[in-house]
């Protein structure tokens, strides 16, 4: 299948390319939240975190832990988004799998999760007894 990411790979969508290697490569957003923000993106096309092999995300968020690190050392950023969009109801707009590194700075102005939902009574016990893995 072939995506925006794809395009971009392949040089026919302009990018500024600031990493690459066999599983993934790394450029800055065209749109960024923040100057700075990145985007680590899997070369072979996956819709989502489900369908991409595990070894393909372990150095996808290796990688994203290393740019995050540079833009800290160059940028000088105090903090940072490390997002992964998983599926359209979550706001992923792009069906290839990425992760945005947003360099974040003390009073920048930008909120995330500014609303809540809030649990009734006993009704979080319920969550985690449905949820709990082990």
């Amino acid at each position: 299948m072939e995506t925006i990411f794809t395009k971009i790979e392949q040089g026919i969508i302009p990018s500024t390319k600031i990493y690459e290697d066999e599983l993934c490569f790394v450029i800055l957003d065209i749109n960024p939240v923040k100057k700075g923000h990145s985007l680590v993106i899997a070369k072979e096309v996956y819709p989502n975190i489900a369908s991409t092999p595990d070894e393909t995300l372990t150095h996808m968020i290796l990688v994203a832990k290393r740019i995050e690190a540079r833009q800290r050392e160059v940028l000088g950023n105090q903090g940072s988004n490390i997002i992964i969009n998983n599926d359209p109801a979550s706001g992923q707009e792009v069906p290839h799998l990425h992760i945005h590194v947003i360099p974040r700075f003390e009073g920048d102005g930008r909120k995330h999760f500014q609303e809540h939902d809030k649990y009734s009574d006993g009704e979080m016990k319920e969550f985690g007894d449905k949820l709990r893995i082990c």
